[in-house]
């Protein structure tokens, strides 16, 4: 077993904990966002509107896709297109 493996074996449980606050207080968090990058937004006199626009949108996407997670899969699992990581080869024979 990986680093990585023993890594996403032991981030499993973290991860649906995470899943599950997400479902149940997505909507608050969301409202937190949107509080503080109008909070944000308004100190920097909105000369970084757009970026400010843009990273709360991808926080909001991000909140989203966790709450949609919970308990599917493999722990730590996520689409990367490369497919599952082969197992190591067998030892050589004696």
């Amino acid at each position: 077993m990986g680093l990585l493996d023993s890594l996403k074996a032991k981030l499993g449980p973290a991860k649906d904990k995470v899943s599950d606050l997400a479902k149940e207080h997505g909507g608050k968090v969301e409202h937190g966002l949107e509080k503080a990058a109008k909070m944000v937004d308004e100190k920097t006199k909105g000369k970084y509107s757009d970026k400010i626009e843009t990273g709360t949108g991808k926080a909001k996407e991000a909140i989203e896709k966790l709450a949609h997670q919970g308990g599917s899969g493999s722990a730590g699992e996520r689409s990367t297109g490369e497919g599952p990581t082969p197992p190591p080869p067998p030892p050589p024979a004696a």
